[in-house]
């Protein structure tokens, strides 16, 4: 299959320092846990190493200071096959996340302190505003500022590129962000955030869907979890199952996983139905692996799955 246009992703990288335990500490309270790991994460860099890992063409922009974690980064995007446009912040340092594991369920708990990627500004965007016209695809989240994120997005939609907001970590977010984005992919947390609807089934998700399109997004796609996705606009509302590729180990890297996907797909040519049914697999085997980046899978491996789900 071929890499198809490319992606172009604007977000974080910070370093994952994992923990896993029975339960969280209550506050002045210290317990054991049972592991730790450190490995790159961060919602963006998650999500190129995904679409990497899938064989597209992609391009990850960020900022990142220069240091031990800003090394980890590199040598995750050059095993993966990402393309690196990280500029260097040597007066502040590379995010790193805290992520709480618990043992019993593979859910988890999350602070992100950004760092150097905190200071990605508009001018940034500007920089390398080529580089996102010359995408087919331009991917964005929440973990970086807000104003330079919709600049980006702006410059893409003017360029005829397709544009995918990926509405996390849980943000009001100002109007005229939403006319700029053809996909949003907010999960239930997410599109109960945006809309004030709370999304507990598939019928809340088509209201929260509906109010999304109001805003101006061209077509929702609400993860679900377990339950799969909706996708919802372009006169359809369908819903998509998940695939089950096994015990659950932990859930941490899913959505990212799904949203690496869905860029993979659309910019192979697919429409947002299939390309939501492929985002599914990947996110269903990146689930029974441990991690985040580390778990994203193959595209053999999801076209495997694909296969015998068919």
């Amino acid at each position: 299959m071929s890499a198809g246009k490319p992606i172009i992703i604007l977000g974080v990288f910070v370093a994952d320092t994992a923990y896993r335990a029975l339960r969280q500490p209550r506050m002045g309270e210290t317990i054991l846990g049972s592991s730790f790991k450190l490995g790159p994460g961060g919602k963006g860099s998650n999500q190129a190493v995904a679409a990497g890992r899938l064989g597209a063409d992609v391009t990850f922009l960020t900022r990142l200071g220069v240091d031990p974690f800003a090394d980890m980064a590199r040598q995750a995007w050059r095993e993966a096959g990402v393309k690196d446009a990280a500029i260097p912040t040597p007066d502040s340092y590379t995010g790193a996340a805290y992520i709480f594991v618990e043992e019993t369920t593979g859910n988890n708990a999350i602070i992100v302190s950004p760092g150097a990627a905190s200071l990605i500004s508009t001018a940034d965007i500007d920089a390398h505003a080529d580089l996102i016209r010359s995408a087919g695809v331009f991917v964005t989240q929440l973990e970086q500022p807000v104003d330079a994120a919709i600049r980006a997005l702006d410059i893409a939609r003017r360029a005829g590129v397709a544009t995918i907001l990926n509405p996390a970590p849980a943000a009001a977010l100002p109007d005229h962000m939403f006319a700029l984005c053809d996909y949003a992919t907010p999960n239930e947390t997410e599109a109960s955030e945006l809309t004030g609807v709370e999304v507990r089934s598939l019928d809340d998700a088509r209201r929260a869907a509906d109010i999304l399109l109001a805003k101006g997004i061209g077509t929702a796609i609400v993860t679900l979890g377990e339950k799969g996705a909706l996708v919802h606009g372009g006169g359809r509302s369908e819903h998509v199952p998940a695939f089950n590729a096994g015990p659950v180990v932990e859930t941490t890297g899913a959505g990212d996983a799904f949203n690496g996907g869905f860029a993979v797909a659309l910019a192979r040519g697919e429409d947002a139905l299939q390309a939501a049914r492929f985002a599914c697999a990947v996110a269903g085997i990146s689930v029974t692996r441990p991690g985040t980046a580390p778990s994203m899978p193959n595209l053999a491996e999801v076209e495997a799955l694909l296969a015998v789900s068919s």
